[in-house]
């Protein structure tokens, strides 16, 4: 009994396939053939059939009842009491097509939909044109919606081709604005610094004529703007070529780099974690305090600097942070003459601060009045013979480290010299702060015993001067 309901399951499951095979393959035999597929089609003869009955379409009563009872199995499937309603027993018609649906058996819907539509196209010659005509419609009306659909996407990539070109077209717009914003505030500044002095020199030269004189000054304040902006760019490709030189010879060498030179990674270090009054934490200053290593003259040290041999300790990087109390600041400063400096235009003002036998971490704190200035600190490993810190002023920053290189280089008869300056880190490359606005303060662990140089850059600055406010101090 098993075997013998397992092979009708098996054999219902392989008609249903073979049915859906057939079925698929109509499909696309209907759609080759006729352009629909075969639902579409079958509607459209049964549109076909009603509308042309009668009229176009001469059928025999025996053919009506054939394609009546493909209709009935279409829609219904197998022969149902439930559907077909009651007839007498003098309904002929009724009787015969009921006769007629029941002749079709278990013929599925899409094979009584197919039969439908191949005994309509054998019967009335009408109906191919008929459907080639729908066909034809429903090709145009697709059509026109493919270009109604390449229309919109056309008018929109155009809508935003120009919208990305208005916005390109504002930022531009905005960009000259800054920039001629930027320009006429420098020459305004420059106007201002010189204004005296070309006033006084074209007066010189022009004594009895006020138009040749206003003439004379716009032609020197464009020669001084111009030589300014030259000096500007010859500035900035000058910092941009040491960098790229910088990046190549890192590149050549895969060696690891010398203490005076640090790594992408520690110039790029985080600080170590802030107490929002800008103080560090008990723990991260104990832990930078037991990091002292003393750094003073050890026999033997010359012959392993000579060898290439000796290595200086690693630089922990700087805290640094910012108040907002700086009227405050350079109040309480103004008392104490060793505390305000006065930098001129061109100058660099160096300040060297010795670490102090009882500290483990230096802090210092500066801001200047109306103007930016230029700020960075490094180490100098050497050790001096006093605590006292001391202030050296300079032309510009690179001055005092290539003076004696350049005098060496120029005096053939003295011959080479042996650069037997002390080793500098860096700490904080020099760049231009905002001390104006706010208070700048920092701290550094002692890495060592040495010097620090605490250097403020105005060398940028042609014609102004600043007044400097700061103070140093350690902490045990």
């Amino acid at each position: 009994m098993a075997d013998a309901e397992q092979s009708l399951v098996n054999g219902v499951t392989n008609l249903s396939v073979k049915e859906s095979e057939q079925s698929k393959r109509d499909g696309d035999e209907f759609k080759r053939d006729w352009g629909f597929s075969l639902q579409e089609l079958y509607k459209l003869a049964v549109r076909f059939f009603k509308e042309k009955d009668g009229k176009a379409l001469k059928l025999t009563y025996k053919d009506k009842l054939r394609l009546v009872a493909y209709t009935k199995q279409a829609t219904y499937g197998k022969y149902r009491n439930d559907v077909s309603p009651e007839v007498g027993f003098l309904d002929v018609v009724g009787n015969d097509r009921r006769q007629a649906w029941q002749a079709l058996g278990d013929m599925s819907q899409t094979t009584a939909m197919s039969e439908f539509v191949k005994q309509l196209d054998s019967l009335c010659p009408l109906f191919r044109p008929f459907t080639e005509a729908h066909s034809a419609e429903k090709q145009e009306q697709e059509r026109k919606r493919q270009e109604e659909e390449d229309r919109l996407r056309r008018e929109a990539e155009e809508k935003e081709r120009r919208k990305l070109e208005e916005e390109a077209q504002r930022q531009l717009e905005l960009q000259k604005q800054k920039q001629l914003e930027q320009e006429m505030q420098i020459r305004a500044a420059l106007n201002q610094q010189t204004a005296g002095q070309f006033a006084q020199y074209a007066q010189q030269q022009y004594p009895s004529s006020k138009q040749q004189q206003e003439e004379l000054i716009r032609q020197l304040q464009e020669q001084h703007y111009q030589q300014y902006m030259q000096q500007v760019y010859q500035q900035q490709l000058l910092h941009q070529q040491q960098q790229y030189q910088q990046m190549q010879q890192q590149q050549a060498s895969n060696i690891a780099p010398t203490p005076t030179q640090q790594t992408p990674a520690q110039q790029m270090a985080p600080p170590p974690t802030q107490q929002p009054d800008g103080q560090q934490t008990q723990a991260t200053l104990q832990q930078q305090a037991n990091t002292v290593i003393p750094n003073g003259p050890i026999d033997g040290t010359s012959e392993k600097k000579q060898e290439g041999e000796d290595e200086l300790p690693p630089l922990a990087a700087a805290s640094m942070w910012t108040r907002k109390d700086i009227k405050e600041f350079k109040e309480s400063l103004q008392k104490d003459k060793d505390s305000v400096i006065k930098i001129g235009s061109g100058e660099t003002v160096t300040v060297r601060v010795p670490t102090h036998e009882d500290g483990t971490c230096l802090f210092w704190e500066f801001a200047t009045d109306y103007y930016d200035i230029g700020f960075g600190v490094y180490f100098e490993w050497t050790v001096s013979p006093s605590t006292t810190v001391s202030v050296t002023v300079s032309e510009s920053s690179d001055e005092e480290e290539f003076d004696e290189e350049q005098d060496t280089k120029n005096d053939v008869e003295q011959g080479a010299k042996k650069d037997d300056r002390p080793p500098t880190d860096e700490i904080i490359p020099v760049y231009r702060r905002d001390s104006h606005e706010e208070v700048y303060c920092g701290s550094h662990a002692y890495p060592g015993q040495g010097v620090y140089l605490l250097k403020f850059d105005n060398s940028y600055s042609l014609w102004r001067s600043k007044t400097l406010y700061y103070r140093v101090y350690y902490s045990r």
